[in-house]
């Protein structure tokens, strides 16, 4: 009898990582990137369903796999209502969920979208999602943002975060819930996080403003600015929102959502994208030295992972402000697709609890 086959789908604002597992072996992993041109031309995230899910199809058409053997789909869970940690069935709630953008407009709602649409054309497929990006864990004080008007919410790269931290855990021989952590994710969104003993405490908002920028997120902006900003009659409230996420950061300033541009524009000595590239790094250091305070200074490691972690330069100028703190750990990418397909097969072999989301 043949294996299953185990699909992986991981959607992120600029690329579309897809990977094949037959049980516990890998057969292929492939990352489809978008420009900014390819992507701009949707209004909503949502809109790009069709590109993106007929993207992923084609690549398994031409590797031709029989698809009939999938029997489970796993996508990358979205900004639905704030959930605990774990793994979810995805139904009728969270689709809808994820298509209205509850909590908002991001790549990360396609994965449920795409996996539900898959296994439904499938035979005897299930599809589920796995540490969305709303994970809360936020402690009572860190919710307090200055304002009653507006709460400080969680929406981190959960995935990728508690996956590196309980790599590094096992590395050193002790359990992830008896570490106190402060990991950095670092790509197309930049999502600093506070894990003290098995729970991220505090975290910035990587998707709506706050934190540090990233190739196409503005992160934290001067309130007063932005206010005037909004009301100067020059944009719409959708163009306001799009300088926050998605034509913020690096492709605001150089043009480019491109990691790897920047670093190419400024080794060639563009003295512009030197500056944003060195701005970046000061940036993420900072909001670490504000997470070594929430753990008032008893920090076990400094992670750093995510793919602008793969530049040697960049992950220098950061650990020479923080390596103070803590040994810092470096885990270029990410280890979300693994993830992602490890937890498929608890749940194809029944050795997971399956949640329902509500």
């Amino acid at each position: 009898m043949a294996k299953r086959l185990i699909l992986v789908i991981n959607t992120g604002s600029t690329s579309t990582k897809l990977a094949l597992f037959e049980e516990d072996t890998m057969l292929f992993e492939k990352t489809l990137t978008h420009s900014l041109i390819e992507i701009s031309g949707y209004e909503k995230i949502t809109d790009q369903f069709e590109f993106r899910k007929n993207l992923v199809s084609r690549e398994l058409e031409n590797r031709n796999i029989d698809i009939s053997r999938i029997a489970v789909v796993v996508g990358r869970g979205g900004l639905v209502k704030p959930i605990e940690s774990g793994m979810y069935e995805v139904n009728d709630k969270m689709i809808a969920d994820l298509k209205t953008g509850l909590l908002g407009q991001h790549a990360s709602n396609l994965g449920g979208i795409i996996a539900h649409d898959i296994a439904l054309a499938l035979p005897n497929a299930k599809a589920y999602i796995v540490d969305p990006v709303v994970v809360d864990e936020l402690q009572p004080v860190a919710r307090i943002s200055g304002h009653p008007e507006i709460e400080r919410i969680s929406i981190f790269h959960a995935l990728n975060q508690k996956a590196v931290a309980r790599i590094y855990a096992a590395s050193v021989g002790k359990k992830y819930e008896d570490l106190n952590l402060i990991i950095a994710h670092m790509g197309g969104g930049i999502s600093v996080g506070a894990h003290k003993m098995g729970r991220v405490i505090d975290v910035n908002n990587a998707l709506n403003g706050d934190g540090p920028f990233s190739p196409e997120r503005s992160g934290s902006l001067p309130a007063g600015q932005l206010a005037d900003l909004c009301f100067s009659g020059k944009y719409t409230h959708a163009e306001v929102k799009s300088m926050i996420t998605g034509k913020g950061g690096m492709v605001a300033y150089l043009g480019t959502n491109s990691f790897k541009e920047v670093c190419k524009m400024a080794d060639e000595g563009d003295q512009k994208a030197t500056l944003i590239r060195d701005a970046a790094s000061y940036q993420i250091g900072k909001e670490i030295g504000a997470l070594a305070a929430v753990l008032e200074g008893k920090v076990d490691a400094i992670v750093l992972t995510g793919g602008l972690a793969f530049n040697e330069l960049f992950v220098n100028n950061i650990k020479t402000m923080v390596h103070f703190i803590a040994k810092v750990v470096i885990y270029p990418g990410e280890d979300e697709m693994k993830s992602l397909a490890f937890n498929g097969l608890l749940a194809l072999n029944g050795k997971i609890g399956i949640k329902v989301y509500k």
